[in-house]
């Protein structure tokens, strides 16, 4: 039996639980002792981040070998074509080699929250939103990818990381999960903390 958290990380949180700089953290958001992130989510990017202080879960969340799909919600700056989603889709060419083909469509703006700060848009580029699914976990990878198809990301939110998603959780909330493989998780919600300075 192990518990697993799931956190809506907001936007400019780091994915850590201290700083010597002053910058928020996860412990602004989530006070249960012992746990630590499984994966990381950049501090400029929001979303779906597992937590567990249980060691095997984390490596079998984490591990190259599980091949586990993790889907964002990708704001772009401008509106990809079907070639540009084509090289998305069959992988692109990065400076640490190919990606392996990934999973993309074109999403009408999802229903999410206000980002803080809000977006830099500029009104005579249009922006447009994809999803976006891959197996892999280079260092920003979905914003690289983008930018070599010429679309750069303005916002990128990290919906899903294999069965578990965000489904339900404000942006700094989170919910707990104890799984007994293989039965049906017990799930307990918890709102946002009040007062997070970002």
């Amino acid at each position: 039996m192990s518990t697993l958290y799931l956190l809506h990380k907001p936007f400019q949180v780091l994915c850590q639980f201290t700083d010597d700089s002053g910058r928020p953290t996860l412990a602004g958001l989530i006070d249960v002792p012992g746990i630590y992130p499984a994966g990381r989510l950049d501090f400029d990017s929001e979303g779906l981040l597992l937590l567990t202080a249980d060691g095997q879960l984390n490596h079998r969340i984490t591990h190259p070998d599980q091949k586990q799909e993790k889907t964002y919600w990708v704001q772009v700056e401008g509106e990809p074509d079907d070639h540009a989603l084509k090289a998305l889709k069959h992988g692109v060419i990065l400076k640490d080699g190919p990606t392996r083909p990934a999973k993309v469509r074109r999403l009408i703006a999802p229903e999410v929250g206000d980002r803080h700060p809000p977006v830099r848009h500029r009104a005579s580029i249009p922006t447009s939103w994809l999803e976006i699914t891959i197996t892999e976990g280079r260092n920003r990878q979905v914003r690289r990818m983008t930018a070599a198809i010429g679309h750069p990301t303005l916002r990128l939110i990290r919906t899903r990381i294999g069965p578990w998603s965000i489904k339900g959780l404000a942006s700094g909330a989170w919910r707990s999960e104890t799984l007994h493989m293989p039965t049906t998780p017990k799930r307990r919600a918890h709102a946002p903390k009040k007062g997070l300075k970002r």
